[in-house]
């Protein structure tokens, strides 16, 4: 009897979108390397049910052993954005990490998934000119060191048309209609890429947003934060921020509010611009960093921005694994202890403005003294004493310099 253990195919599993590359990529690697191939999607909250149910029989369609969904949405928002929002992330001051966050759970969830199934290999999409690459093989290295890796896209020359026909030359034939835009939706915002991102002098037009403006009158919105976690929208309470998010999101789209271009450094080490849509990740940072400024003390905001930006850059340059992060992540939830209250925001079409905060934890509201109006811990002479010691240091310098004859302000 032979033994047919030595003829049974190796499992890749292949990080599926639906899309082109990756449709190709279950024809190739099943009929040019001879994989059992299995698919898989990692939603982070950007895919409707509709959506993932097409993508799946796309998957059986191509002939896929098998397709998994993997619901990563809330793990993404209690291991990452609400850490976000604590450090009011913003990459560049401008854009609130959305993809970059996501393709790093979107990884974990995949080579989890891989190990489950007792996969020989995993396979991704990404291009060889992008951060994604990065991303996914560094988390599957570290995470599955015994797996090996087969990136298709990244390793081939390959035109669109020749995908097209490779596709119909075994049997499968779609009409994959070649997208102006490449759209990246996920909880915690939209990236937008092609035409106007591949240069320097042009932004995105109304068109290429996937939400457009329907909502012309100002209203007023109210978001409520409870130890720096977003609680409530409006007036009503939420249990489940992932849900809250949502709400925000649909509110403040309506507004085209959250639209921007973001001009950063890859980690590669080129340059590049994407645009973005992400109404619910401005507006809860924005009135989350308001609400801190009357809660937090000058050197807890100031350490906070540092760490922050810090936490951020890491996440966009795939060092979620890295154990610092875990550090940084406890300072972040500890300073938010006493940041509980509401913000009010008024909308208007593509703008907002931020009008106050209700919280108990004010620090603005003291019985010790009232800005520029009354002093009531302090004497005139307290003033007056501080001062000269305050000044002390400077005091000595510019007495120096005056008995050597110089005066730096007339340098």
């Amino acid at each position: 009897m032979s033994d047919t253990s030595t003829n049974k195919k190796k499992k890749v599993l292949l990080a599926f979108s639906g899309g082109l590359d990756t449709s190709f990529a279950v024809k190739y690697l099943s009929e040019d390397l001879g994989y059992e191939v299995h698919t898989a999607i990692a939603n982070t909250g950007g895919f409707s049910e509709e959506e993932l149910e097409a993508i799946a029989d796309r998957s059986r369609r191509l002939g896929a052993a098998s397709h998994a969904t993997l619901d990563v949405t809330r793990d993404y928002y209690n291991k990452s954005i609400r850490y976000m929002v604590a450090g009011n992330v913003l990459r560049g001051g401008t854009y609130p990490i959305s993809v970059s966050s996501e393709r790093i759970f979107q990884a974990i969830a995949t080579i989890e998934y891989a190990k489950k199934i007792g996969a020989d290999a995993i396979a991704h999409g990404s291009t060889g000119a992008g951060n994604d690459q990065v991303r996914f093989d560094l988390t599957f290295q570290i995470l599955a060191p015994e797996i090996e890796i087969i990136t298709p896209t990244r390793d081939m020359t390959l035109t669109r048309d020749y995908e097209i026909q490779y596709l119909k030359d075994h049997g499968y034939e779609a009409d994959f209609t070649r997208m102006e835009y490449s759209i990246n939706k996920g909880l915690w915002g939209t990236s937008i890429g092609g035409k106007e991102t591949l240069c320097s002098d042009k932004t995105l037009p109304e068109e290429a947003y996937p939400s457009q403006v329907t909502a012309t009158k100002p209203s007023t919105l109210t978001i409520s934060f409870t130890r720096g976690e977003i609680s409530g929208v409006n007036g009503k309470d939420f249990d489940d921020p992932v849900e809250a998010i949502r709400e925000v999101e649909r509110i403040g789209s309506q507004y085209g509010i959250g639209r921007d271009m973001h001009i950063g450094d890859t980690i590669i080490g080129i340059k590049g611009r994407v645009g973005f849509e992400a109404a619910a990740p401005i507006l809860i940072i924005a009135a989350h960093k308001m609400l801190e400024k009357h809660t937090l003390t000058k050197w807890q905001q100031y350490w906070k921005d540092q760490v922050g930006t810090w936490y951020g850059m890491f996440l966009h340059e795939a060092q979620y694994l890295e154990p610092v992060m875990r550090d940084i992540e406890q300072m972040l939830a500890h300073s938010q202890r006493n940041v509980t209250g509401t913000v009010t925001i008024n909308l208007r079409p593509y703008s907002y403005t931020l009008v106050g905060v209700d919280t108990p934890f004010d620090l603005v509201k003291t019985d010790l003294g009232e800005y520029g109006e009354i002093n009531k811990a302090w004497s005139a002479d307290d003033v007056k004493g501080f001062t000269k010691i305050l000044g002390m240091q400077m005091n000595i310098y510019h007495h120096n310099q005056l008995k050597n004859g110089k005066n730096d302000l007339e340098d």
